[in-house]
């Protein structure tokens, strides 16, 4: 998927064709965990769509449910659905970082690899 440090730096369109297909994987994550969550709350809860929508975004945002959670059921898939949403923001994260991350060392490959030949 990525090039090796002996192969050139990919041209910028093909890098920004590369961003895009990282930005997309990354909202489907998003939208995949969304989606878990909405379900969960609806399903545990008997909350209505869109407050389950809202406690879901919320504990995926990182700021914590809204509605008050009465079944133990409810209160255990939001436990576990808090560990899981901390985990697909750092995946995300990665995601999102590791094109940049990857030019950047690179870049920084080649420019060492010329700095060292000519030295030489």
């Amino acid at each position: 998927m990525y090039e090796h440090h002996t192969e050139p730096l990919l041209p910028l369109r093909m890098f920004l064709r590369r961003l895009i297909r990282h930005v997309f994987l990354a909202a489907s994550l998003l939208l995949g965990s969304l989606a878990i969550g909405v379900m969960g709350y609806h399903g545990f809860e008997q909350i209505s769509w869109i407050d389950s929508l809202l406690n879901a975004s919320m504990i995926l945002g990182g700021m914590g449910p809204v509605a008050e959670l009465h079944t133990t059921g409810g209160k255990l898939f939001a436990s576990f659905y808090a560990l899981f949403s901390g985990i697909i923001f750092l995946v995300t994260a990665g995601i999102l970082i590791a094109p940049l991350a990857h030019r950047l060392l690179h870049h920084l490959h080649m420019k060492e690899k010329r700095n060292t030949t000519k030295v030489d």
